[in-house]
């Protein structure tokens, strides 16, 4: 069964056609890396399947939900629900330890404090971050930060991991570490995981590669 339907996907920057007609069909519990050079179009789909942007035309389905169909608030409420995201540059709050940065979707999603405390420390221990809870992000390495940028996107339970770059800024030991802790994941939480990434040794990793260039899906 899928996770993710999409058919026709288009999307215009100003003159700039950014997305020309994409047809995109990935299973649940995949693991599907998307590469490509630079301005492909890759992170734009990504944002879209996320939610956080819209196509101009085409139809979007995931986990069986039209999500084009849904209005602001729905959209909000789904998002944060169903998809957890990790992102290069982690995205962590500077001003919040990271026990707080991993709590926060889960008390935007209207989680008791104390639930949500209580299985973000679990989420932490489970990462081998136990020590560092109450660090804020300028005292953890950068594959500390990763981790708990990982905690963070699976604090609500989403079935859908997206990944923008995820080892981007990472040394090549925190890379393959990232390599191995989503794949772990991946199997212990029946995670659908899309990741769109440069790094060769990612790709390899994942069930399927697709490549994009010039907005089209050359090979999937």
């Amino acid at each position: 069964m899928n996770m993710i339907h999409a058919k026709g996907i288009k999307k215009s920057f100003g003159e700039v056609e950014v997305l020309r007609g994409i047809d995109l069909d990935i299973q649940k519990e995949e693991f599907v890396s998307i590469v490509g050079a630079s301005g492909a179009g890759k992170t734009t789909l990504l944002q879209i399947i996320g939610t956080l942007d819209r196509p101009d035309a085409g139809s979007l389905t995931v986990d069986g939900i039209d999500v084009l169909s849904l209005k602001a608030n729905a959209i909000s409420d789904f998002r944060c629900n169903h998809i957890g995201f990790v992102f290069q540059f982690h995205q962590l709050l500077p001003e919040f330890t990271a026990l707080e940065n991993v709590t926060i979707p889960a008390l935007i999603a209207h989680r008791g404090k104390k639930e949500a405390e209580s299985e973000a420390k679990q989420l932490l221990d489970y990462l081998g971050l136990s020590s560092r809870m109450s660090h804020k992000p300028n005292q953890l390495s950068g594959g500390e930060k990763q981790r708990v940028a990982v905690a963070r996107a699976l604090i609500n339970h989403p079935k859908l991991i997206l990944a923008d770059e995820p080892s981007g800024s990472l040394d090549s030991h925190n890379k393959e570490e990232l390599h191995k802790l989503l794949l772990s994941l991946k199997n212990e939480f029946k995670l659908t995981l899309l990741v769109v990434t440069h790094d060769t040794a990612m790709a390899s990793i994942s069930d399927r590669t697709i490549t994009m260039k010039d907005g089209l899906i050359v090979d999937s």
